[in-house]
């Protein structure tokens, strides 16, 4: 008899709920991305998912709540990421102006327009997280972050600036705890990309690719 897991086809990518309960039935707090946002300004690839307790009826609300149909900048996440409850992107338009004597933002109350106002910050970079991506309950990713594929976020963290590929990071500010990978065999994992594979291809290299032999999955990687 075929093990009951064998009988589940792994969901397509546009699966809005892709995990099922005992009972068949779609476990809402779950969702795959791409499925379940739809907003100009967010870029989320093919089989990221994102948890919550208490699922909402907008995600991109929930998850990058400053990041409106007009803000001039995009998060980017990549493919196979993994997002824990209460993890928080704070956009640029979240800014205010620090450089001066007041960061207030007069403009959004009123006075004049408010394009080209003194209290108005300019645009603000794109926040781009790589690759399969873990970031843990209650993390805060800021402005800006850039975080490099493979990257683990602890709970909790508050992220800014650029994360090297396959470092493990905690704490506020976050830091480097330490590297996954020898900076060697990260670069040759993200020139392997296997979250650029057929979903087919990856999931027949299953065991490798949760595995820590680089050697063995370069192996099989397609050309």
């Amino acid at each position: 008899m075929p093990d009951q897991d064998d009988l589940r086809p792994f969901p397509a990518p546009d699966t809005s709920h892709p995990v099922r309960l005992p009972d068949g039935s779609p476990h809402a707090g779950t969702v795959f991305l791409s499925a379940a946002v739809d907003h100009a300004r967010f870029v989320v690839g093919d089989y990221t998912y994102a948890s919550a307790f208490d699922p909402p009826e907008d995600w991109a609300a929930r998850l990058a709540p400053y990041l409106f149909d007009f803000s001039p900048e995009q998060l980017h996440i990549g493919k196979f990421c993994q997002i824990a409850d209460g993890v928080v992107f704070i956009t640029s338009s979240a800014n205010h102006r620090y450089d001066g004597i007041s960061s207030y933002p007069f403009a959004i109350f009123g006075g004049g327009p408010i394009e080209d106002r003194p209290s108005m910050p300019g645009p603000g970079a794109d926040t781009c997280i790589g690759n399969d991506v873990w970031i843990g309950q209650g993390a805060r990713i800021l402005p800006g972050a850039n975080i490099g594929d493979g990257v683990i976020v602890g709970a909790g963290a508050v992220v800014a600036g650029r994360v090297p590929a396959y470092s493990i990071i905690g704490g506020n500010p976050a830091r480097v705890l330490r590297q996954r990978f020898s900076q060697a065999d990260a670069g040759r994992l993200q020139r392997i990309a296997w979250w650029d594979w057929p979903i087919d291809l990856i999931l027949a290299h299953e065991s490798l690719i949760m595995a820590g032999n680089v050697d063995a999955l370069e192996l099989v990687a397609p050309d």
